[in-house]
């Protein structure tokens, strides 16, 4: 009978082991630290939103005085009286933002493509290459690239229809137009509406899940497009639905269970890089240095520096979970998937036979002198 999802937890702690502690190697670890974070196989938790809260707490009123004290000085002030003036201005920005905002967007979702399948093989064979991976799965993750692009367009799309169709009907119903007598309908309706999207959440990250730990493999081995690999893969769940949810719950709890184990351990590169970012910036005000065009321009520049610093400094203590649950998932699926079970524990090399030795020589008769001729009889 084929592995269940909890016969699986210790083989792939088993080979986080062998590839990060066994022998230990600083270029393969950094190496998956950037492939974590390309693949977005990042464990951590947690975002700070108190300052947000606070700001919502006070009054309107508190809200500009709060933000004009916050600027520097010598900053340019937001008036509101400006904005008819400077409205074309305003929308080009905004429309160039976005539009940069898709682009980044695409170009990151294809390098996450090819990357998961990096980080797959990477996990397979117990060595991280960045530069043949991409050259070995860049037509695979152009593929899987496809798919997230079909996917992420369907998720809009039906959301679209979740929000714009009850609004439709609840404006042709003439709901909106008096809410106060159709309050109890709007609330029930509301209720409704948020059970489905909750439920339409779950889908869509179960299916996020299925796709990167099972589909990539599929795709990876056997040279499938996301349609055939899906085919397969939908198959093979057919056959055990019930191990399929236990291992999705399963990961669920892992996944807890890392992002605050890892977030934790994450405080002491956080550390790493605001502490001396505090240190300098109290010096600078002590220096008497002000806010000009060239101190926000630098501060632009090593905070973003900083910031990126940050992301690669959690990514290499998150690590051994970035390795962990690829392997979670490939021991999984290679109990159910005899291509890749051989890959991932392959046959024992026999030894080579012995050579056989040369036949030893028979060793010569030892030297027997020949007969002496026979003597001559007397005569007489």
């Amino acid at each position: 009978m084929p592995a269940s999802a909890v016969d699986c937890v210790q083989p792939a702690l088993q080979h986080v082991r062998e590839q990060l502690f066994t022998r230990f190697r600083w270029g393969q670890w950094s190496r998956l630290a950037l492939v974590g974070i390309l693949a977005a196989e990042l464990h951590v938790g947690g975002c700070n939103f108190g300052n947000f809260g606070k700001l919502l707490q006070q009054p309107p009123s508190s809200h500009s005085g709060l933000m004009r004290s916050s600027l520097p000085a010598g900053f340019p002030r937001f008036n509101p009286a400006h904005i008819p003036e400077h409205l074309g201005q305003f929308l080009g920005l905004i429309v160039v933002a976005i539009s940069a905002l898709i682009v980044l967007s695409v170009v990151f979702l294809y390098i996450n493509s090819v990357f998961r399948f990096i980080l797959f093989d990477s996990v397979l064979r117990r060595e991280c290459s960045i530069g043949g991976g991409w050259s070995k799965w860049r037509r695979a993750g152009g593929r899987f690239f496809l798919w997230q692009i079909v996917f992420q367009i369907a998720v809009w799309l039906f959301l679209a229809l979740l929000v714009g169709v009850p609004l439709a009907l609840a404006f042709a119903a003439g709901w909106m137009t008096d809410l106060r007598q159709h309050l109890g309908r709007l609330v029930i309706g509301g209720i409704l509406l948020v059970g489905v999207f909750v439920v339409f959440a779950l889908a869509a990250a179960v299916v996020q899940v299925l796709a990167k730990d099972f589909l990539v493999p599929l795709m990876a081995l056997e040279n499938l497009d996301f349609a055939d690999g899906w085919h397969r893969l939908l198959g093979m769940i057919g056959r055990e639905k019930g191990r399929y949810a236990v291992y999705l719950l399963l990961k669920l709890v892992l996944a807890i269970a890392a992002g605050i184990l890892f977030s934790i351990i994450a405080i002491i590169p956080v550390l790493f890089v605001v502490v001396p970012a505090v240190i300098a910036m109290v010096a600078g005000s002590a220096a008497g240095m002000g806010w000009n065009v060239t101190t926000i321009s630098l501060a632009i520049i090593f905070g973003t520096v900083l910031f990126f610093l940050l992301i690669y400094l959690v990514a290499l203590v998150c690590v051994p979970a970035t390795v962990f649950f690829p392997a979670y998932a490939m021991y999984f699926l290679a109990a159910r998937y005899p291509t890749l079970d051989a890959l991932l524990h392959p046959a024992p090399v026999p030894a080579p036979p012995a050579p056989e030795m040369p036949p030893v020589p028979e060793s010569p008769p030892p030297f027997e002198p020949p007969p002496l001729p026979p003597s001559a009889e007397p005569i007489g």
